[in-house]
Formats: structure tokens, sequence, C-alpha cells
């Protein structure tokens, strides 16, 4: 067997492993709660039921036993190494662990070289499982490629980072790729209380409990990471032991942190509280307060995606043609984030909010809408004028569709003078106004001459 990997056929090899290695640490105490803690089938499983609940693609290939070349694409601690340890429980094909950090090309070859010769004897599949695949160097993935693709090998690979820029091309085509998200509060919640139950692998049997609001606020803490979730517990459980206490709170787990929890309710108060503050902020063009409150949205667990999407809103509701380039920054920052995840994600959201709270300010996008949907409230669907109607037939012609329009780029300026395109009866509302702030000022002398000139 090739140094740095491990090979066990079917559920009973890897059970029976994945069981001695529990109970040696159990007695040794020398691995992480988070470790001994971890599943090993998929009815202890939580989590990601997007594509694990019955009848989902993953799901179902799992229980069939006819898994294809997969690569599971996640933040940290929600789940991928364990799911591929539980498709070793399932699997009656040989599954082999392999490093991309360690691992080398001719350790590669080894398991390449015995994976087809079980193929050709036997029949039997190989599962390669990669963790960290993202690792994977240039002459890795290509001694890979062929075996993937010939079948001698299924390979499974997990990876933090997104597929499309860590996997060469070539390879990630001939993988389905499965995105794990974050796991949910209640889902970490159930993992914590099933290491405060496990009297064999977890902290049960010494009489520790956790109060409810104590283990919500762990799984808060956590932001989606199982693996960080159980070593905050184990922490906070070795504190209360050397104190004498046998119930974890809010309190104890505040003494057990570095700092205290951030009070921080995602769908209560101080949620809007804080996110008003940031917005605010901004708008007040205060970088220092804006970076402030953005940190305290992150820092506290909040979802990096609802504050890019409230930069792009403030880009076009706070900021507008002031200075069009906001809403390029706002963008590109969502579309950065998306890319990067946390934690390097932090530094295109900051750069945003820093780029907001900077740059000049006008709400003449967001009055410009409202103006324009007040008039259609007060006076419904106003004929198009004529001119302006599309004649694409000879009974449209004939009943004068497009009769009168001028066409601007045949005038000076690509300007009609003393044309109009609103509803007759409408046709002096005025909806944009231009503030004085920014690239609007230019904006606002050009329209006043432009407006000057209509009848």
């Amino acid at each position: 067997m090739a140094r740095g990997h491990r090979t066990g056929r079917g559920s009973e090899g890897s059970t029976l492993f994945a069981a001695a290695a529990r109970r040696e640490a159990t007695a040794t105490g020398a691995v992480p709660l988070a470790e001994r803690m971890r599943p090993t089938s998929i009815e202890e499983y939580v989590g990601q039921e997007h594509v694990l609940a019955p009848g989902k693609l993953l799901a179902s290939a799992i229980a069939e036993d006819r898994i294809p070349s997969i690569i599971l694409w996640g933040p940290p601690g929600v789940g991928k190494t364990t799911l591929g340890r539980v498709i070793a429980t399932r699997t009656k094909s040989v599954f082999v662990l392999f490093s991309a950090v360690l691992g080398s090309l001719q350790e590669l070859r080894e398991i390449v070289a015995a994976a087809k010769e079980r193929l050709d004897y036997r029949g039997e599949r190989t599962i390669v499982f990669v963790d960290e695949i993202h690792r994977f160097n240039k002459g890795q993935q290509d001694a890979f490629l062929p075996h993937v693709e010939a079948g001698t090998i299924t390979l499974v690979g997990a990876t933090t980072e997104n597929p499309s820029f860590a996997v060469n091309a070539a390879l990630l085509s001939r993988c389905k790729v499965f995105r794990l998200e974050a796991l949910g509060e209640a889902a970490v919640v159930t993992i914590l209380e099933r290491a405060l139950a496990d009297e064999v692998h977890g902290l049960g049997g010494g009489g520790l409990t956790a109060e409810p609001e104590a283990l919500v606020t762990i799984a808060r803490l956590s932001r989606g990471d199982g693996r960080r979730a159980l070593s905050v517990l184990e922490a906070t459980a070795d504190l209360a032991r050397s104190r004498g206490e046998t119930t974890i709170t809010n309190e104890l787990l505040a003494l057990s942190e570095e700092k205290a929890p951030l009070l921080y309710d995602k769908s209560g108060e101080e949620h809007y509280n804080v996110v008003s503050a940031f917005i605010k902020s901004m708008r007040g063009s205060d970088p220092d307060a804006a970076v402030y409150w953005l940190m305290r949205m992150l820092e506290a667990g909040e979802d990096p995606l609802f504050v890019a999407r409230r930069l792009v809103i403030f880009a076009s509701e706070d900021i507008g043609n002031a200075d069009p380039r906001a809403l390029v920054v706002a963008t590109s920052a969502d579309e950065a984030f998306r890319r990067l995840g946390m934690p390097e994600g932090i530094y295109p959201l900051t750069h945003a909010t820093l780029y907001m709270a900077c740059a000049p300010k006008s709400n003449a996008v967001k009055n410009a809408w409202q103006r324009a949907k007040r008039l259609v409230d007060e006076m419904g669907a106003l004929p198009v004028p004529l001119k302006l109607r599309n004649a694409v037939t000879k009974l449209m012609r004939e009943d004068g569709y497009g009769a009168g329009y001028r066409y601007p780029p045949d005038h000076e300026g690509s300007v009609v003078p003393g044309e109009t395109y609103l509803p007759d009866s409408i046709a002096d509302a005025l909806v944009y106004e231009p503030s004085s702030q920014g690239e609007e000022v230019r904006i606002r002398a050009r329209l006043d001459a432009l407006r000057a000139r209509k009848p």
C-alpha cells in the first residue's frame, strides 16, 4: 500500500476502521471532539438536504452504489470529508484516501496500477477520495485525468475553493460538482446536542448539560461550521469541568472565548439596528463608522451576501449618477466575494464599503423611479404617441404609426429640437432631477440645456 493513504472495501472495512479509531480517541482523549463525533453513516449525517434528501441525485447515487466522479465544494466544517467517508461505508468499491498536499505522483501511479488490476481481474471499482483537491498541482491533475476518463478510478474530491478556478477544465468536465452549504443553526444545534448526549465518543456520561440559548449562541458563532461549533463546545466543557460546573451557559461561553459573543440577532431588532447604522454611516460619508458596522455584522455571523446586496442597492439608491462607477464597484465586490468566500472576501466588501462612504451622494435615481411610478398610478396606462409606435405592418403605417418621428442621429448633437417623448397629457412632467453632487452637476447642465429647447 502506498504511503499516505488507506484502503477499505465496502461498508464493513470502513466502519471497522472508523470504530477502532473512535475507541482509541475516546480512550486517550487525544483526538478533538469534532473528529470523534464525525458521522460514519448516512443516517448520522446532518445537513445538506438539498443534495442528500431522498430522491436527490447524490442521495440516489450513494444508495444505489453508482457514485460517479464528483467534487464536493463548500466552506470549511460543513461535512465534505465526512460525506466522502460516508460514501466509503456504503460502497462495494475499494475506497482509497489520497492527500493532495502530501501525496506524490509515484503514490498516485501505485494507486492507479492497483485499481486497474482490481478492475481487470476481479471487476472491483476503486474510489479515490482527495481532500483539498484545489491543492492538486498540474502534474497530479494530468496524471489523474486519463484514468478518470477511462473509468479505472472514480474520483471524489473535496474543496473549499471554487472548482472552476481550482481544478483544470479537462478534469472538471469529467466530474459532477455538488455545492455544500454552510450548516443552518438548527443543524448545528443538533450536532451539539448529539455530542452532549454521546457517552462513548462525545461529552455524555459526565452529567454535563447546556442551556438551549447557549447552544444557539454557539451555532451562531460557528457561522455554519460544524467543526468550529464542536471545538467551541469542547473548550467550554473543559472550562465548566475546571470550575466544577455542570451546565454550559452563555456566561460560561463568553468566558471560554477570547471575546464575548456579539449581540446580534439576524432575525431580530439588533439585526435591523446594526444594518441601519451601516447604511446611514455610508450615507453620511463616514468611512470609519461604515467599516466598523460592516465588521460588526460579519463578526457576528451575518450572511456576507446580504451585505453585498445592501451595497449594490446603496450604489443606486444613495449615489446613483453622482458617481456611476459606484454600481460597478458594488457589483464587482459581490462577484469577487462569490469567488473568494470568507475570509478573503472581506477585502472586496470593505473596498466597496469605503468607496460608497466616500462617494458623492444623490437620491435622484430613487426619486426618479418613484415620480414615474406615481405618474403611472395616477394617470394609468396612457396611450403611446403615434410617432413613437412601431410601424411593422402596412395597416399600422396607414393608421399613422410612426408618422412624424424624427431620427435623433440625423440632427445636430443627436438631439431633435423641440421633440417630446412622453404622452401628450404629461409632456411637461419632470421625473429625473439631478442633484448638485459629483457627476450629476454635469448631467444637470446638459439636461437644463436640452429641456430649454422644448416647446
